[in-house]
């Protein structure tokens, strides 16, 4: 079959033939139809200082995707060959506390497709069968295989109650503007999304109805006292990992608000936790979904109306893979998707 492998170290990725993966009497084989191009898969390519002390060559990419199922292991009883289907890309163990407690997405053991072990971008792949997730038949190919991402944002939005809240959401990439969406979707009174770059917050737009602002063109305090705010947000959503972005959401949050990071600084940050402290700040790290009632959650949002169709601003066939990953290097792309059907 053909893969999209890490061959060795340096920049790139290389389009090979390799085997079919074998499956065992737990697993499943999905014949993949549609994968999107991750934050972490641009890492890897682009070979810096994480994926070269992280990523083992040779190694095929992608975690992020939906398909059919090809073959079901001897075990396996709750779905058959030709089940369109998703999969949760952490891959736990059941032998820690959290795990045996069914707090899945919190075990330390954990490995993820596509960085840990043979990933999506191929022909086919082989998950465990608890990792599957059914796709219901209204939701597309396209917008199967981005539900991993989409449950980063949906992890980080429904973390605290939004109904009627005014929301700062600090960082315009997919997960940023997907969570956006949702907050307005769930019932938010105001949303405000930021970014310092202009065409990520014009695809915001397209997204979703909500405020956005480039802080390099005005400060957070100013644009809200022009959305009629007066203490401050109640919920933030941190999605840059900018040290700078960080700092500013911390400043304008209201006494005793909520905040959610999920965004990754690439290095280590200056921060004052007087600050957090004296507002009284409840802080939560978001990691990966909630398994699997994030799946659950996202998916019935979709179900109720949710319209994320725009985050997907470019398909590619694989075998045009090094123009989606230089379109996603020049940062004038949203979600990328390379087709393998």
């Amino acid at each position: 079959m053909k893969a999209l492998v890490k061959e060795k170290a340096g920049v790139g990725l290389k389009l090979k033939d390799v085997e079919v993966p074998k499956i065992g009497d737990n697993d499943v084989l999905i014949k993949v139809k549609s994968t999107a191009i991750c934050g972490t898969d641009m890492h890897i390519w682009n070979w810096d200082s994480w994926a070269s002390k992280t990523i083992k060559t040779p190694l095929t990419l992608g975690h992020e995707f939906m398909g059919a199922i090809q073959e079901c292991g001897r075990n396996v009883k709750n779905f058959k060959a030709g089940d369109r289907v998703s999969v949760e890309s952490h891959i736990v163990g059941r032998r820690s506390r959290n795990s045996r407690a069914g707090k899945l997405h919190l075990d330390p053991d954990t490995i993820s497709l596509g960085v840990d072990r043979n990933g999506a971008f191929a022909e086919f792949v082989c998950v465990p069968e608890l990792n599957v997730v059914p796709l219901p038949d209204q939701i597309s190919d396209s917008i199967g295989s981005i539900l991993d991402p989409f449950g980063n944002a949906v992890h980080a939005a429904l973390s605290f109650d939004l109904v009627g809240e005014d929301v700062l959401i600090t960082g315009a990439g997919p997960i940023g503007i997907m969570s956006a969406a949702i907050a307005s979707h769930v019932g938010a009174r105001k949303v405000l999304l930021t970014d310092i770059n202009s065409d990520r917050l014009k695809l915001a737009k397209k997204v979703c109805n909500v405020e956005v602002l480039n802080p390099m063109e005005m400060t957070i305090k100013e644009k809200m006292i022009s959305m009629g705010l007066q203490e401050g947000f109640d919920v933030g959503l941190e999605m840059s990992g900018s040290e700078v972005a960080i700092k500013d959401m911390i400043k304008n949050m209201m006494m005793g608000g909520k905040v959610a990071l999920l965004g990754l600084p690439s290095k280590s940050i200056d921060l004052d936790l007087s600050e957090i402290i004296f507002k009284a700040l409840n802080i939560k790290a978001i990691y990966g979904r909630e398994i699997f009632e994030t799946w659950y959650k996202g998916i019935a949002l979709l179900q109720s109306g949710l319209d994320i169709r725009n985050i997907i601003t470019h398909e590619f066939n694989y075998e045009d893979f090094e123009k989606a990953f230089k379109l996603l290097n020049s940062g004038k792309a949203g979600k990328v998707i390379l087709n393998w059907s």
